[in-house]
């Protein structure tokens, strides 16, 4: 009997990796699974002995994400402090990929499950989100084990029938530990974040910030950037002095090493000075030579990398984290997520150098390596997860583009670490002038070793003459010089990175993303040199929480819940115990910090203005009839001052008064919005805010289709023509002359009959043929488009000829061009006369509309289809 065997990826690259690694003669099938996003690789082959067939896929990352029940979901109805005993569910990470329904499906009739997800506790979780889908389908095995985990750290091939060889189990335990985690930082970092967002964003109107977020590990982070900004601001510079000297040799003026270096009294240094002054000569008391060397590198680690590439490439750790994901998934690296840094014993050293032998650039070195024999790379610490990051294969500049970067620098540096010691002979000149010590050193190298190959290490002679001992040398100049102590640079992200292992904030695979969400709430800015600047919102923060509670804030507390949750993946601590231990203490602490938020409100009152002095008036309010102000800076608000009320509003667009016309529903004066995009549309900031017809879906949204703002003054005329939107096109009322139609929730435009229309309704008729929504244009005296020049027409924008030739899409996305000889605006369509009837108005209210309904009159017509269409209209008139 031959069995059946559903092998899982963590993405649809991987999954193809694997079946053309392990199906025999690299021959497999492929077919699209219920997932539109996974496909399925088949192929037969043996497992453990038996005949079987593969069917090899993937997920696209996790499966679930974890959340709170959507009645929590509501910032305004929901006490915080209620966060951290609430409940939580795992919702589908992306439902339109159906993940689920994909694995039950394909483990319908199979016998075993082979997971191969990335070998870290992130992979572990997702082992099990894919077993808790998959296991409940899987056929009997007699008893026999079917669910098998595959430990690998390299999509080579080799590697892959190696990992495929000796398969074990997944860890419970470490997919616990992720589970811990997820649950500590969603209840703590949302309880803390939905009340000071709420707080301040309603107290002040310039934070330039959309969530005043805090996070277990973000804000620990920027307490290390705040911390080096305040060392900076306190610094209190020194004076100190120097004395310069240099002597003149072999026609070449050398400057010389005072052995004092420098002192801080400057009657002292005057003395000194003095003394050099009387006709010093400098006499060479000794010289010294001995061979020195530099060690080469050790292996390089997730954190030495994102530290090199932020130094040497100028690369942000987020930028080359996904650069490294990208290589490892294109089989150019090992896995790029690790915090070993020493090769294992059976690591295959040779054969990783062997590969880059042929490469055009460092080929000649890897061959002369292997022909002298590697060196033995340094010990460093072994993490027990994965080996150190290395190249796999040869890659050149034209098959990786910008990512080659960061992949010659990895490889330069695996080179390095088994390359030998560099070599070198060290001279130093002592002199005496009038009591004072002097120095002079010289270097020359013996043999580069790794410094001939990595980059940054290059090794140059430095060429003294030759002295000889009791030799007087011209003294050149002697002067004294005048310094200040200057105060320590700003964190450099490479700084931040040592900092945040040092003392165990996040993981080698998040630290990048606490970096970038710290930059991303404006809470830190990037400058020159990749430092990190914090702002006066980072710093008050900070500040604050210190004055508050310094544990909200100090690394230790972060490092405290790592080292439960890594007993937790040990098998040492039950999930339960951590998380409530965790969720207790930090729920006593959110307490404490509300009642006492008034500490941080007296430092933002300090640095920013209150949202009455950084708004201005616009429209009036519908219950007190008072003038509501507008907050253009991030997050755009609208607030009364009499209701102590705020209203969200779009975050893109500039606003003012439209036409002083109020809401019929909610008396409200209508605010009206333009985008650089040239999309413009009215709404009502109270309607915006809290939509009233009840779908929760349209909140966020431009503005909804069953309002009856939007009926007279942006009325539905078709379907968004756009990928994957679900929006309708709408006629801008106020764009003429040179109408235009708008779609209610994506940026797309599509222009209609240039300057020729001078009135444009849209009536209550649908096309028989397309279901859109006839218009009814009136043109301007002299620029009918029409057949005899006539004045005014009816029909559909999609079939007419006509009204169809004169629209085009503004946002590059091509308009309809009609089949010839089918309809006119009138007549029959696909499916009869008149059984489209009454379609337009069922769909549009929902706001979902068939994309093939759209495109039943041919395909999208471009600007270049009108240019070829009026050349053929010109030549025919000709003829």
């Amino acid at each position: 009997m031959v069995a059946t065997v559903l092998m899982v990826a963590e993405k649809p690259s991987i999954a193809q990796t694997l079946a053309d690694a392990l199906s025999p003669g690299h021959k497999y099938s492929t077919r699209t699974g219920v997932s539109p996003a996974c496909k399925v690789f088949e192929y037969e082959g043996d497992f453990y002995g038996q005949r079987a067939w593969f069917k090899v896929t993937s997920c696209a990352g996790h499966v679930y994400s974890i959340d709170f029940p959507p009645e929590y979901n509501n910032w305004d109805r929901v006490d915080p402090l209620t966060l951290f005993g609430a409940p939580t569910v795992k919702m589908e990470a992306n439902p339109k990929l159906r993940m689920p329904k994909h694995f039950q499906t394909e483990a319908k009739g199979c016998t075993y499950l082979v997971l191969w997800l990335d070998c870290d506790r992130e992979g572990e979780n997702i082992c099990y989100e894919v077993m808790d889908n998959a296991v409940p389908y899987l056929s009997s095995a007699g008893g026999q084990q079917q669910v098998w985990r595959a430990q690998f750290s390299s999509l080579a091939p080799v590697d892959l029938k190696r990992a495929m060889a000796s398969l074990g189990s997944p860890s419970k335990d470490m997919s616990d530990s992720v589970d811990a985690r997820a649950e500590m930082d969603l209840k703590l970092g949302c309880a803390f974040t939905r009340f000071q967002t709420k707080y301040f964003q309603g107290k002040y109107g310039d934070l330039d910030t959309n969530l005043v977020s805090y996070g277990p590990c973000q804000t620990p982070t920027l307490w290390f950037c705040v911390r080096r900004s305040d060392e900076i601001n306190s610094f209190q510079p020194e004076s100190y002095y120097t004395i310069d000297a240099s002597i003149s040799k072999a026609g070449r003026d050398l400057d010389l090493q005072w052995d004092r270096g420098q002192v801080f009294d400057m009657p002292v240094a005057s003395l000194f000075m003095s003394l050099l002054q009387d006709n010093a000569k400098a006499l060479v008391t000794e010289i010294s030579q001995k061979e020195d060397r530099m060690a080469r590198p050790q292996a390089l680690n997730t954190v030495a990398m994102l530290k090199m590439a932020s130094t040497r490439l100028g690369l942000g750790p987020q930028q080359a984290m996904h650069m490294a994901e990208r290589l490892y998934l294109d089989g150019y690296l090992t896995y790029p997520r690790t915090e070993t840094n020493t090769y294992p014993k059976n690591f295959d050293l040779q054969g990783a150098v062997r590969a880059q032998a042929g490469h055009h650039t460092w080929g000649a070195y890897s061959q002369d390596l292997l022909a002298r024999g590697l060196a033995k790379a340094r010990e460093g610490v072994d993490m027990g997860d994965h080996p150190p990051i290395t190249p796999v294969r040869a890659a050149s500049e034209s098959q990786l583009g910008d990512a080659y970067r960061l992949y010659e620098m990895i490889t330069r540096h695996f080179l390095a670490t088994v390359s030998a010691d560099c070599k070198f002979l060290r001279t130093r000149v002592n002199l005496d002038m009038n009591g004072e010590g002097f120095s002079l050193s010289g270097r020359k190298v013996i043999d580069p070793g790794f410094t001939a190959i990595q980059r940054s290490g290059e090794m140059e002679d430095v060429v003294i003459p030759d002295f000889s001992r009791g030799e007087t040398v011209e003294v050149k100049k002697v002067s004294m010089g005048s310094h200040k102590t200057r105060p320590p640079p700003y964190l450099s992200e490479s700084d931040l990175l040592s900092l945040m292992e040092k003392h165990g904030i996040g993981t080698d695979a998040s630290m990048a993303t606490h970096i970038n969400n710290i930059c991303e709430r404006n809470y830190v800015k990037l400058a020159e040199g990749r430092r990190l600047i914090p702002t006066q919102l980072g710093i008050a923060l900070v500040h604050g929480y210190q004055m508050v509670d310094n544990e909200l804030v100090i690394p230790k507390v972060r490092a405290n819940m790592e080292k439960n949750c890594t007993l937790v993946a040990e098998g040492k601590a039950d999930i339960m115990p951590v998380v409530q231990h965790c969720l207790r203490l930090f729920r006593d602490k959110f307490i404490y910090y509300v009642a006492n938020v008034d500490l941080v409100d007296q430092l933002f009152e300090t640095i920013f203005k209150s949202l009455e002095a950084a708004g201005r008036p616009l429209s009036r309010c519908g219950d007190c009839q008072r003038y509501l102000s507008v907050v253009d800076r991030k997050p755009v608000r609208m607030f009364c001052k009499t209701c102590n009320r705020i209203f969200k509003m779009p975050q893109n667009g500039q606003m003012k008064l439209y036409k002083e016309l109020k809401c019929p529903l909610d008396n409200f004066e209508l605010v009206f919005v333009s985008n650089k995009v040239g999309k413009s549309y009215p709404i009502c900031p109270m309607c915006y805010d809290d939509p009233p017809f009840g779908a929760k879906e349209e909140q966020g949204k431009h503005w909804n289709l069953d309002h009856p703002i939007y009926k007279k003054y942006r009325p539905a005329v078709m379907s968004c023509i756009a990928d994957n939107c679900s929006g309708t096109l709408c006629l801008d009322v106020d764009s003429g002359p040179k109408w235009q139609i708008d779609c209610n929730v994506c940026l797309q435009q599509l222009a209609i009959f240039e300057d020729k229309a001078h009135k444009i309704k849209v009536t209550s008729d649908l096309c028989e043929e397309c279901s859109s929504v006839l218009l009814d244009v009136v043109f301007s005296k002299g620029k009918s488009p029409l057949p005899d020049g006539q004045p005014e027409m009816k029909a559909c924008l999609v079939c007419n000829e006509v009204f169809n030739a004169h629209t085009v899409s503004k946002t590059g996305k091509n308009f309809f061009r009609r089949n010839p000889g089918k309809g006119k605006g009138k007549g029959k369509g696909k499916k009869g006369k008149g059984k489209n009837k009454g379609m337009f108005a069922t769909q549009w209210k929902s706001n979902v509309w068939s994309q093939r309904q759209c495109k039943l009159s041919g395909y999208f017509r471009s600007e270049e289809d009108k240019a070829e269409q009026r050349g053929r209209e010109l030549a025919r008139q000709k003829k």
